[in-house]
């Protein structure tokens, strides 16, 4: 089959009447990683806090962590954004359901958006945090208990810091992924990148064109953020110290 590329349609207007095709993917581009951002802050910060819980010798906090993690990581994330958009507004108190109804686009999608990735994220981000602080000697909690630290001392001077060193490489697949999770979000109306391809198809009819587009600037996107975090890695590093290659198990 042949097929004859039309690369000219990317400088043409597009549906909005005010910018060019091109303009609209890296307009949709910005709202990818806006969203990416800041469901990644929420999932770092509650993966965490999760992840310490479930190390810690208070079972209520393993149970309790354990029940979250089981809860967001068996419901599709699909599922779970329907949830935080169509459903919570009905749960909640009229005045404030009203509100979050009434809310201009795109914000009344994109807080749905950046809750909902936030939370499931943060279930695979506690996964990858137990297991890397489960990965190092017992010897490191014993010295600083020795030195007379609290357990919350123990985990933020000696526990966490060695931690996240370990489990730089797959918290780089976990980036990579909440980045291609985004493209979910259009289908609670978010104008992210492939909803912004998807809107330059059904107008221009150019299938090829929009979505190769697309697939190339999530390809550099992640090229970049790979290398970003190997970078990250390289200057954090303990000279001598090397961690297990997979402490996150890919299969969660």
């Amino acid at each position: 089959m042949n097929y004859n590329w039309n690369w000219k349609i990317f400088f043409e207007t597009s549906a909005d009447g005010r910018h060019t095709w091109l303009t609209t993917l890296f307009i949709g581009l910005g709202w990818t990683l806006t969203t990416a951002l800041c469901a990644g802050i929420i999932a770092f910060l509650l993966g965490s806090a999760l992840g310490v819980m479930r190390t810690t010798p208070h079972k209520w906090a393993v149970k309790l962590g354990n029940a979250y993690v089981e809860f967001f990581r068996n419901i599709p994330l699909l599922v779970q954004l329907f949830l935080w958009y169509f459903v919570l507004p009905e749960l909640l108190p009229n005045a404030i359901g009203g509100w979050i109804k009434s809310m201009t686009p795109p914000w009344a999608s994109f807080v749905p958006a950046v809750i909902g990735l936030g939370l499931f994220t943060a279930a695979r981000v506690s996964e990858q945090v137990r297991a890397g602080i489960q990965a190092l000697s017992r010897g490191q909690g014993q010295a600083g208990t020795a030195l007379g630290l609290t357990l919350s001392q123990r985990y933020r001077f000696v526990l966490l810091p060695m931690a996240y060193r370990i489990i730089l490489p797959p918290l780089t697949s976990e980036t990579m992924n909440l980045i291609k999770n985004t493209s979910v979000a259009l289908t609670i109306g978010l104008f992210e990148l492939t909803a912004a391809a998807r809107s330059m198809q059904e107008f221009t009819f150019q299938v090829f064109e929009a979505f190769t587009a697309a697939t190339v600037i999530y390809i550099l996107v992640n090229l970049i953020t790979v290398n970003l975090m190997r970078w990250i890695e390289r200057s954090v590093a303990v000279p001598g110290f090397i961690g297990p290659p997979d402490v996150g198990g890919g299969g969660h």
